[in-house]
């Protein structure tokens, strides 16, 4: 997997390619460096923003307080940082 990590601090940070309105929720895998992931919410109101972010924690089992978007809120390109979350994690659940 070539995605490009940022471990500080006990928090992981990554990019991610949302794909808005599709039939379920889902991680697919990497995608041009970026974690690819289907949502069935439309990216109307943060309501994608937040499914993301509660998909992400479940995954990973942390709190969705320890899940942030980092930058790019709005875009279907975006950086998350996940706090009590180490890369070796990371690689085991995405695998």
């Amino acid at each position: 997997m070539k995605m490009n990590f940022t471990e500080k601090d006990g928090a992981l940070s990554f990019d991610v390619r949302v794909v808005p309105r599709s039939s379920r929720s889902e991680i697919v895998g990497e995608h041009d460096g970026a974690l690819k992931i289907r949502l069935t919410s439309p990216p109307v109101d943060g309501a994608a923003n937040a499914e993301m972010i509660t998909l992400l924690a479940k995954t990973f089992g942390v709190a969705k307080c320890h899940v942030e978007i980092v930058n790019d809120e709005t875009s279907k390109n975006k950086r998350i940082k996940i706090t009590n979350l180490s890369k070796s994690k990371f690689e085991d659940v995405i695998k």
